[in-house]
Protein backbone atom coordinates (compact mmCIF):
# COMPACT_ATOMS: atom_id res chain seq x y z
CA UNK A 1 0.00 0.00 0.00
CA UNK A 2 1.50 3.64 -0.91
CA UNK A 3 2.41 5.97 1.81
CA UNK A 4 -0.31 8.59 1.53
CA UNK A 5 1.05 11.89 0.24
CA UNK A 6 -0.17 13.77 3.28
CA UNK A 7 2.12 11.22 5.56
CA UNK A 8 4.91 13.61 7.20
CA UNK A 9 6.32 12.07 9.80
CA UNK A 10 8.60 13.85 12.33
CA UNK A 11 12.11 12.79 12.49
CA UNK A 12 12.29 13.72 16.26
CA UNK A 13 9.62 11.26 17.02
CA UNK A 14 11.39 8.63 14.86
CA UNK A 15 14.25 9.30 16.96
CA UNK A 16 12.92 9.00 20.54
CA UNK A 17 11.88 5.21 19.70
CA UNK A 18 15.66 3.89 18.62
CA UNK A 19 17.20 3.56 22.00
CA UNK A 20 16.69 2.75 25.86
CA UNK A 21 20.54 4.12 26.57
CA UNK A 22 19.85 7.68 26.26
CA UNK A 23 16.33 8.64 26.50
CA UNK A 24 15.17 11.07 23.82
CA UNK A 25 12.05 13.41 24.55
CA UNK A 26 9.03 12.28 21.70
CA UNK A 27 7.57 16.00 20.82
CA UNK A 28 4.39 14.86 22.02
CA UNK A 29 5.95 14.88 24.97
CA UNK A 30 7.64 17.99 25.31
CA UNK A 31 4.50 19.77 24.69
CA UNK A 32 2.66 18.55 27.59
CA UNK A 33 5.70 19.84 29.40
CA UNK A 34 4.87 23.34 27.82
CA UNK A 35 1.92 23.57 28.48
CA UNK A 36 2.46 23.34 32.04
CA UNK A 37 3.83 27.02 31.51
CA UNK A 38 1.58 29.98 31.27
CA UNK A 39 0.11 30.73 28.20
CA UNK A 40 1.50 34.69 28.31
CA UNK A 41 4.64 33.66 28.02
CA UNK A 42 4.56 32.90 25.09
CA UNK A 43 4.03 36.29 23.91
CA UNK A 44 6.68 37.85 26.07
CA UNK A 45 9.81 38.92 23.71
CA UNK A 46 12.17 39.24 26.35
CA UNK A 47 11.66 35.36 27.76
CA UNK A 48 14.92 33.74 28.32
CA UNK A 49 14.52 29.19 27.45
CA UNK A 50 17.51 26.99 28.54
CA UNK A 51 17.68 23.26 27.75
CA UNK A 52 20.35 22.01 30.01
CA UNK A 53 21.00 18.58 28.68
CA UNK A 54 19.70 18.66 25.38
CA UNK A 55 19.98 15.78 22.93
CA UNK A 56 17.43 16.08 20.02
CA UNK A 57 16.57 19.81 20.36
CA UNK A 58 12.79 18.84 20.82
CA UNK A 59 12.20 21.26 23.55
CA UNK A 60 14.04 24.49 22.01
CA UNK A 61 12.20 23.03 18.57
CA UNK A 62 8.69 23.07 20.23
CA UNK A 63 9.21 26.34 22.16
CA UNK A 64 10.40 28.23 19.11
CA UNK A 65 7.29 27.28 17.61
CA UNK A 66 5.38 28.89 20.30
CA UNK A 67 7.33 31.97 20.38
CA UNK A 68 6.98 32.23 16.84
CA UNK A 69 3.32 31.99 16.82
CA UNK A 70 2.99 34.00 20.24
CA UNK A 71 4.91 37.19 19.16
CA UNK A 72 3.60 37.36 15.46
CA UNK A 73 1.71 40.83 16.54
CA UNK A 74 4.36 42.46 17.94
CA UNK A 75 7.07 41.13 15.61
CA UNK A 76 5.41 41.15 12.32
CA UNK A 77 8.48 40.56 9.84
CA UNK A 78 8.74 36.37 10.20
CA UNK A 79 12.06 36.65 9.62
CA UNK A 80 12.78 39.37 11.56
CA UNK A 81 10.74 37.66 14.45
CA UNK A 82 12.96 34.34 13.72
CA UNK A 83 15.88 36.17 14.05
CA UNK A 84 14.95 37.32 17.84
CA UNK A 85 13.74 34.66 19.33
CA UNK A 86 16.79 31.87 18.02
CA UNK A 87 18.98 34.98 18.50
CA UNK A 88 17.74 36.10 22.27
CA UNK A 89 15.04 33.58 23.85
CA UNK A 90 16.67 30.50 23.13
CA UNK A 91 19.81 28.34 24.23
CA UNK A 92 20.80 24.96 25.00
CA UNK A 93 23.67 22.82 26.12
CA UNK A 94 24.15 19.68 24.27
CA UNK A 95 25.07 16.28 26.45
CA UNK A 96 27.24 15.10 23.57
CA UNK A 97 28.87 16.10 19.93
CA UNK A 98 26.70 14.40 18.32
CA UNK A 99 23.27 16.00 20.13
CA UNK A 100 25.09 18.94 19.41
CA UNK A 101 24.29 18.48 15.91
CA UNK A 102 21.16 17.01 16.16
CA UNK A 103 19.50 19.77 18.14
CA UNK A 104 21.01 22.48 15.76
CA UNK A 105 19.24 20.70 12.78
CA UNK A 106 15.77 20.84 14.98
CA UNK A 107 16.34 23.92 16.03
CA UNK A 108 18.25 26.17 13.40
CA UNK A 109 17.55 23.55 10.18
CA UNK A 110 21.07 23.29 9.79
CA UNK A 111 24.37 21.30 11.67
CA UNK A 112 25.85 24.79 11.83
CA UNK A 113 24.26 28.10 13.01
CA UNK A 114 25.75 29.81 10.47
CA UNK A 115 25.44 27.60 7.78
CA UNK A 116 23.87 28.72 4.24
CA UNK A 117 20.50 27.15 5.26
CA UNK A 118 20.21 27.70 8.52
CA UNK A 119 16.77 29.88 9.40
CA UNK A 120 18.52 32.33 11.52
CA UNK A 121 20.68 35.20 9.97
CA UNK A 122 22.01 36.78 12.72
CA UNK A 123 24.49 34.16 13.98
CA UNK A 124 28.43 34.58 13.42
CA UNK A 125 30.13 31.02 14.86
CA UNK A 126 28.73 27.71 14.12
CA UNK A 127 27.34 26.95 17.47
CA UNK A 128 24.60 29.79 17.81
CA UNK A 129 22.82 28.98 21.10
CA UNK A 130 24.13 25.51 21.14
CA UNK A 131 27.21 24.83 22.93
CA UNK A 132 28.71 21.55 23.81
CA UNK A 133 31.91 21.42 25.74
CA UNK A 134 33.86 18.12 25.93
CA UNK A 135 35.00 18.56 29.46
CA UNK A 136 36.77 16.58 32.23
CA UNK A 137 35.60 15.62 35.50
CA UNK A 138 37.32 16.47 38.67
CA UNK A 139 38.69 13.54 40.85
CA UNK A 140 38.71 13.27 44.25
CA UNK A 141 39.54 9.74 45.85
CA UNK A 142 38.61 8.04 43.01
CA UNK A 143 35.45 9.89 42.35
CA UNK A 144 33.78 12.93 39.97
CA UNK A 145 33.58 15.64 42.96
CA UNK A 146 30.58 17.19 41.02
CA UNK A 147 29.06 14.44 39.54
CA UNK A 148 30.20 11.11 41.66
CA UNK A 149 31.64 9.10 38.74
CA UNK A 150 34.12 6.68 38.57
CA UNK A 151 37.57 7.55 37.83
CA UNK A 152 38.35 3.65 36.30
CA UNK A 153 35.56 4.09 34.43
CA UNK A 154 35.19 7.95 32.84
CA UNK A 155 38.96 8.95 33.20
CA UNK A 156 39.00 9.03 29.17
CA UNK A 157 40.93 9.92 26.16
CA UNK A 158 39.73 13.20 24.28
CA UNK A 159 38.80 11.17 21.73
CA UNK A 160 35.78 9.37 23.72
CA UNK A 161 33.13 11.14 25.68
CA UNK A 162 33.61 11.80 28.87
CA UNK A 163 29.92 12.29 30.46
CA UNK A 164 31.31 15.57 32.15
CA UNK A 165 28.34 17.16 31.45
CA UNK A 166 29.00 21.25 31.49
CA UNK A 167 25.59 22.26 33.46
CA UNK A 168 26.66 20.21 36.42
CA UNK A 169 30.88 20.10 36.69
CA UNK A 170 30.64 23.80 37.25
CA UNK A 171 30.61 25.96 40.11
CA UNK A 172 28.32 28.70 38.38
CA UNK A 173 26.64 27.50 35.42
CA UNK A 174 25.16 30.94 35.62
CA UNK A 175 28.21 32.24 33.60
CA UNK A 176 27.89 29.59 30.89
CA UNK A 177 25.70 31.98 29.00
CA UNK A 178 25.97 34.54 31.79
CA UNK A 179 22.48 35.61 31.55
CA UNK A 180 19.26 34.37 33.64
CA UNK A 181 16.44 32.32 32.30
CA UNK A 182 12.76 32.99 33.09
CA UNK A 183 12.74 28.93 31.63
CA UNK A 184 14.77 25.69 32.29
CA UNK A 185 13.49 22.41 30.89
CA UNK A 186 14.88 19.44 30.04
CA UNK A 187 14.90 15.84 29.86
CA UNK A 188 18.51 15.31 31.67
CA UNK A 189 20.55 12.14 31.64
CA UNK A 190 19.42 9.57 34.01
CA UNK A 191 22.36 7.59 35.29
CA UNK A 192 26.13 6.58 35.32
CA UNK A 193 27.12 3.31 35.26
CA UNK A 194 29.47 2.61 38.38
CA UNK A 195 32.56 0.39 37.23
CA UNK A 196 33.62 -2.72 39.03
CA UNK A 197 30.35 -2.32 41.27
CA UNK A 198 27.95 -5.07 41.71
CA UNK A 199 25.15 -2.22 42.46
CA UNK A 200 24.61 -0.91 39.03
CA UNK A 201 24.66 2.69 38.18
CA UNK A 202 24.26 5.59 40.02
CA UNK A 203 21.42 8.70 39.34
CA UNK A 204 22.20 12.03 38.20
CA UNK A 205 19.35 13.23 37.14
CA UNK A 206 18.91 15.13 40.62
CA UNK A 207 22.60 17.01 39.94
CA UNK A 208 20.51 18.47 36.83
CA UNK A 209 17.45 19.83 39.32
CA UNK A 210 19.40 21.07 41.90
CA UNK A 211 21.87 22.96 39.75
CA UNK A 212 18.57 24.24 37.32
CA UNK A 213 17.27 25.99 40.61
CA UNK A 214 20.29 27.31 42.27
CA UNK A 215 19.94 29.36 39.18
CA UNK A 216 16.83 30.88 40.45
CA UNK A 217 14.72 30.55 36.99
CA UNK A 218 10.94 31.75 36.47
CA UNK A 219 9.86 28.02 36.14
CA UNK A 220 11.89 24.64 36.03
CA UNK A 221 10.15 21.74 34.18
CA UNK A 222 12.11 17.96 34.41
CA UNK A 223 10.85 14.62 33.55
CA UNK A 224 13.03 12.25 35.49
CA UNK A 225 12.72 8.75 36.57
CA UNK A 226 10.08 7.99 39.70
CA UNK A 227 12.37 5.90 41.33
CA UNK A 228 13.21 9.25 44.06
CA UNK A 229 9.66 9.21 45.19
CA UNK A 230 10.91 6.00 47.36
CA UNK A 231 14.51 7.31 47.25
CA UNK A 232 17.73 5.06 48.15
CA UNK A 233 20.84 5.61 46.23
CA UNK A 234 21.90 8.95 46.98
CA UNK A 235 19.04 9.96 46.12
CA UNK A 236 17.49 10.32 49.85
CA UNK A 237 18.41 14.23 50.52
CA UNK A 238 17.38 15.59 46.97
CA UNK A 239 13.24 13.17 47.73
CA UNK A 240 13.18 15.31 51.29
CA UNK A 241 13.69 18.13 49.51
CA UNK A 242 11.48 17.40 46.58
CA UNK A 243 8.78 16.82 49.31
CA UNK A 244 8.96 19.76 51.01
CA UNK A 245 9.65 22.06 48.01
CA UNK A 246 6.28 23.84 48.08
CA UNK A 247 7.18 25.63 44.85
CA UNK A 248 6.53 22.38 43.03
CA UNK A 249 2.98 23.16 41.70
CA UNK A 250 2.35 20.23 39.26
CA UNK A 251 3.63 16.60 39.45
CA UNK A 252 2.42 14.40 36.29
CA UNK A 253 3.69 10.91 37.04
CA UNK A 254 3.80 7.59 34.67
CA UNK A 255 3.76 4.14 36.49
CA UNK A 256 4.55 2.98 33.31
CA UNK A 257 7.57 5.04 31.31
CA UNK A 258 6.52 3.16 28.27
CA UNK A 259 3.30 5.36 28.18
CA UNK A 260 5.21 8.40 27.10
CA UNK A 261 8.73 7.02 25.89
CA UNK A 262 7.46 3.97 23.27
CA UNK A 263 9.20 1.07 23.38
CA UNK A 264 11.78 2.27 26.25
CA UNK A 265 12.06 0.47 29.69
CA UNK A 266 12.40 2.91 32.76
CA UNK A 267 12.05 1.11 35.57
CA UNK A 268 9.50 2.35 38.72
CA UNK A 269 7.85 4.96 35.70
CA UNK A 270 8.99 8.34 34.91
CA UNK A 271 7.09 11.53 36.08
CA UNK A 272 7.80 15.41 35.18
CA UNK A 273 6.82 18.47 37.21
CA UNK A 274 6.62 22.37 36.88
CA UNK A 275 8.96 24.22 39.85
CA UNK A 276 7.18 27.92 40.01
CA UNK A 277 9.71 29.99 41.60
CA UNK A 278 7.08 32.78 43.09
CA UNK A 279 4.48 29.57 43.98
CA UNK A 280 3.72 28.59 47.73
CA UNK A 281 1.33 25.31 47.91
CA UNK A 282 -0.21 22.66 48.15
CA UNK A 283 0.82 20.39 44.16
CA UNK A 284 -2.06 19.45 41.61
CA UNK A 285 -0.59 16.11 41.56
CA UNK A 286 -1.79 13.71 38.25
CA UNK A 287 -1.54 10.28 37.51
CA UNK A 288 -1.56 8.10 34.19
CA UNK A 289 -2.01 4.64 33.57
CA UNK A 290 -3.64 2.31 31.68
CA UNK A 291 -5.58 4.94 29.90
CA UNK A 292 -6.83 6.44 32.97
CA UNK A 293 -5.90 9.56 34.94
CA UNK A 294 -6.69 11.05 38.36
CA UNK A 295 -6.03 14.45 39.58
CA UNK A 296 -5.59 15.48 43.37
CA UNK A 297 -3.82 19.01 45.14
CA UNK A 298 -2.34 17.56 48.29
CA UNK A 299 0.82 18.23 49.83
CA UNK A 300 3.83 16.29 48.83
CA UNK A 301 5.07 15.45 52.38
CA UNK A 302 1.92 14.70 54.17
CA UNK A 303 4.34 11.16 54.34
CA UNK A 304 7.99 10.33 54.51
CA UNK A 305 7.93 8.93 51.14
CA UNK A 306 5.78 10.11 47.95
CA UNK A 307 2.62 8.45 47.58
CA UNK A 308 2.07 8.30 43.78
CA UNK A 309 -1.36 6.99 43.87
CA UNK A 310 -3.62 9.62 44.80
CA UNK A 311 -6.68 6.86 45.81
CA UNK A 312 -4.31 5.64 47.95
CA UNK A 313 -4.25 8.65 50.23
CA UNK A 314 -7.58 7.64 51.66
CA UNK A 315 -6.74 4.31 51.97
CA UNK A 316 -3.38 4.83 54.16
CA UNK A 317 -5.21 7.63 56.21
CA UNK A 318 -7.90 5.00 57.51
CA UNK A 319 -4.83 2.80 58.51
CA UNK A 320 -2.39 5.35 60.08
CA UNK A 321 -5.67 6.08 62.25
CA UNK A 322 -5.53 2.78 63.89
CA UNK A 323 -2.36 4.10 65.39
CA UNK A 324 -1.07 0.25 64.80
CA UNK A 325 3.12 0.21 65.15
CA UNK A 326 4.69 -0.28 61.79
CA UNK A 327 5.67 -3.63 60.84
CA UNK A 328 8.84 -2.39 59.74
CA UNK A 329 9.88 -2.63 63.77
CA UNK A 330 9.82 -6.29 63.42
CA UNK A 331 11.42 -6.88 59.81
CA UNK A 332 15.42 -7.42 59.58
CA UNK A 333 17.54 -5.73 58.15
CA UNK A 334 20.06 -7.20 55.13
CA UNK A 335 22.14 -10.13 56.17
CA UNK A 336 19.70 -11.03 59.23
CA UNK A 337 22.72 -13.61 60.23
CA UNK A 338 25.06 -12.30 59.13
CA UNK A 339 25.63 -14.13 55.40
CA UNK A 340 25.99 -13.22 52.29
CA UNK A 341 23.84 -14.56 48.87
CA UNK A 342 26.90 -16.31 47.60
CA UNK A 343 27.11 -18.07 50.93
CA UNK A 344 26.09 -21.77 50.69
CA UNK A 345 24.67 -25.05 52.91
CA UNK A 346 27.98 -26.99 53.78
CA UNK A 347 25.94 -30.25 54.36
CA UNK A 348 27.07 -30.27 57.68
CA UNK A 349 25.30 -28.93 61.23
CA UNK A 350 21.60 -28.93 62.69
CA UNK A 351 20.46 -25.84 60.89
CA UNK A 352 18.39 -25.45 57.59
CA UNK A 353 20.31 -23.07 56.00
CA UNK A 354 17.55 -21.11 52.60
CA UNK A 355 20.25 -19.49 50.59
CA UNK A 356 19.75 -18.43 46.57
CA UNK A 357 18.27 -21.30 45.28
CA UNK A 358 19.39 -24.24 47.58
CA UNK A 359 18.33 -25.75 51.09
CA UNK A 360 20.80 -27.35 53.23
CA UNK A 361 22.44 -27.83 56.53
CA UNK A 362 24.78 -25.99 58.24
CA UNK A 363 26.93 -25.44 61.69
CA UNK A 364 25.12 -22.72 63.98
CA UNK A 365 29.05 -21.64 64.63
CA UNK A 366 29.06 -21.10 60.89
CA UNK A 367 25.96 -17.72 61.18
CA UNK A 368 27.85 -14.58 62.66
CA UNK A 369 24.75 -12.94 63.88
CA UNK A 370 21.14 -13.71 64.42
CA UNK A 371 21.42 -16.15 67.11
CA UNK A 372 18.23 -15.34 68.74
CA UNK A 373 16.01 -16.39 65.61
CA UNK A 374 17.23 -20.02 64.68
CA UNK A 375 15.58 -21.57 67.35
CA UNK A 376 11.96 -19.93 66.29
CA UNK A 377 9.32 -20.31 63.81
CA UNK A 378 10.87 -17.63 61.12
CA UNK A 379 9.09 -15.73 57.99
CA UNK A 380 10.81 -15.12 55.10
CA UNK A 381 10.24 -13.35 51.77
CA UNK A 382 13.21 -12.96 48.45
CA UNK A 383 14.40 -9.59 49.07
CA UNK A 384 14.56 -9.03 45.29
CA UNK A 385 11.09 -9.48 43.07
CA UNK A 386 10.38 -7.63 40.02
CA UNK A 387 8.14 -8.05 37.41
CA UNK A 388 9.72 -6.16 34.64
CA UNK A 389 9.01 -3.07 36.26
CA UNK A 390 7.68 -1.87 32.64
CA UNK A 391 5.25 -4.74 31.74
CA UNK A 392 1.89 -3.69 31.27
CA UNK A 393 0.60 -6.01 34.05
CA UNK A 394 -1.21 -4.30 36.77
CA UNK A 395 -2.75 -5.83 38.94
CA UNK A 396 0.60 -6.89 39.77
CA UNK A 397 1.89 -9.11 43.27
CA UNK A 398 4.04 -6.63 44.24
CA UNK A 399 6.27 -9.27 46.18
CA UNK A 400 7.09 -13.25 46.54
CA UNK A 401 5.35 -16.11 48.42
CA UNK A 402 6.39 -16.23 52.22
CA UNK A 403 8.21 -18.79 53.06
CA UNK A 404 8.18 -20.33 56.72
CA UNK A 405 10.86 -22.06 57.99
CA UNK A 406 10.61 -24.31 61.35
CA UNK A 407 13.32 -24.41 63.62
CA UNK A 408 16.25 -24.26 63.76
CA UNK A 409 16.82 -22.47 60.73
CA UNK A 410 18.49 -19.35 59.16
CA UNK A 411 18.77 -17.67 55.90
CA UNK A 412 21.66 -15.83 53.49
CA UNK A 413 20.77 -12.57 52.56
CA UNK A 414 18.67 -13.38 49.82
CA UNK A 415 15.92 -13.26 52.01
CA UNK A 416 14.23 -10.98 54.70
CA UNK A 417 13.24 -12.09 58.43
CA UNK A 418 9.96 -10.50 58.14
CA UNK A 419 8.83 -12.28 61.53
CA UNK A 420 9.92 -14.72 64.47
CA UNK A 421 7.96 -16.23 67.11
CA UNK A 422 7.66 -18.97 69.22
CA UNK A 423 4.45 -20.50 68.19
CA UNK A 424 3.72 -22.26 64.27
CA UNK A 425 0.58 -20.90 64.22
CA UNK A 426 1.97 -17.62 64.56
CA UNK A 427 3.94 -18.26 61.80
CA UNK A 428 1.54 -19.15 59.30
CA UNK A 429 -0.87 -16.13 60.61
CA UNK A 430 2.15 -13.97 59.28
CA UNK A 431 2.28 -15.21 56.08
CA UNK A 432 -0.87 -15.50 55.71
CA UNK A 433 -1.09 -11.51 56.16
CA UNK A 434 1.94 -11.32 53.81
CA UNK A 435 -0.53 -13.21 51.09
CA UNK A 436 -3.00 -10.45 51.18
CA UNK A 437 -3.49 -7.72 48.63
CA UNK A 438 -3.93 -5.08 51.29
CA UNK A 439 -0.76 -5.91 53.23
CA UNK A 440 1.23 -6.08 49.43
CA UNK A 441 -0.98 -2.97 48.45
CA UNK A 442 0.99 -0.88 51.19
CA UNK A 443 3.93 -2.11 50.57
CA UNK A 444 4.22 -1.70 46.68
CA UNK A 445 3.30 2.35 47.80
CA UNK A 446 7.15 2.27 49.12
CA UNK A 447 8.80 0.09 46.36
CA UNK A 448 9.62 1.43 42.82
CA UNK A 449 12.10 -0.66 42.30
CA UNK A 450 12.69 -4.88 42.48
CA UNK A 451 14.58 -4.33 45.97
CA UNK A 452 12.17 -4.88 49.25
CA UNK A 453 14.27 -3.85 52.38
CA UNK A 454 12.35 -3.30 55.58
CA UNK A 455 11.78 0.22 55.02
CA UNK A 456 8.83 -0.94 52.45
CA UNK A 457 6.97 -2.37 55.20
CA UNK A 458 6.96 1.29 57.09
CA UNK A 459 2.90 1.46 55.98
CA UNK A 460 2.28 -1.67 56.80
CA UNK A 461 0.11 -2.17 60.73
CA UNK A 462 1.79 -4.50 62.75
CA UNK A 463 -1.13 -6.56 63.71
CA UNK A 464 -1.55 -9.22 66.81
CA UNK A 465 -0.60 -12.90 64.72
CA UNK A 466 -2.91 -14.75 67.24
CA UNK A 467 -5.62 -14.74 64.34
CA UNK A 468 -5.69 -15.35 60.92
CA UNK A 469 -6.21 -12.15 58.76
CA UNK A 470 -7.78 -12.38 55.83
CA UNK A 471 -8.61 -9.25 53.22
CA UNK A 472 -12.19 -9.47 53.61
CA UNK A 473 -11.53 -9.05 57.86
CA UNK A 474 -8.53 -6.06 56.88
CA UNK A 475 -10.91 -4.43 54.93
CA UNK A 476 -14.11 -4.66 57.46
CA UNK A 477 -10.78 -3.63 59.90
CA UNK A 478 -10.13 -0.52 58.45
CA UNK A 479 -12.95 0.54 57.36
CA UNK A 480 -12.23 0.71 53.72
CA UNK A 481 -15.09 1.45 51.11
CA UNK A 482 -16.02 -0.41 48.25
CA UNK A 483 -14.38 2.09 45.36
CA UNK A 484 -11.00 1.91 48.25
CA UNK A 485 -10.96 -1.70 47.46
CA UNK A 486 -11.43 -2.19 44.36
CA UNK A 487 -8.33 0.40 43.61
CA UNK A 488 -6.66 -2.44 45.44
CA UNK A 489 -7.91 -4.87 43.37
CA UNK A 490 -6.85 -2.80 40.41
CA UNK A 491 -3.01 -2.89 41.75
CA UNK A 492 -2.55 -5.98 43.45
CA UNK A 493 -3.44 -9.27 42.06
CA UNK A 494 -4.20 -12.43 44.12
CA UNK A 495 -0.82 -14.71 44.88
CA UNK A 496 -1.29 -18.03 44.36
CA UNK A 497 -1.93 -20.99 46.94
CA UNK A 498 1.83 -22.86 47.90
CA UNK A 499 0.78 -24.99 44.98
CA UNK A 500 0.56 -22.83 42.03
Amino acid sequence: MPISASYNPDVLTCLANLSSDEVFTPPSLANQMLDLLPAEIWKDKNARFLDPASKTGVFLREIAKRLNQGLEKEIPNPQKRLNHILKNQIFGLAITELTALLSRRSLYCSKTANGRYSICETFDDEAGNIRFKNGAHTWAKGQCAFCGASREEYDRSESLESHAYEFIHTQKPEEIFSMKFDVIIGNPPYQLSDAGESTGSSPIYQLFIEKAKKLNPRFLSMIIPSRWFAGGKGLDQFREDMLRDRRISRLVDYPIASDVFPGVKVIGGVCYFLWERDFDGPCRVTTHMNNLSDTMTRNLDQFDTFVRFNKAITILEKVMAKKYPPMSEQVSRQKPFGLRTFERPTGKGGVVLYANNAIGKIEKTALPSGAAMIDLWKVFISMGYGEGGESRDYPRMIMGKPIVASPPSACTETYLVVGAYKSESEAQNLATYLRSKFLRFLVGLRKNTQHITKERFSFVPLLPMNKTWTDEKLYAHFGLSDQEIAFIDSIVRPMPTKDE
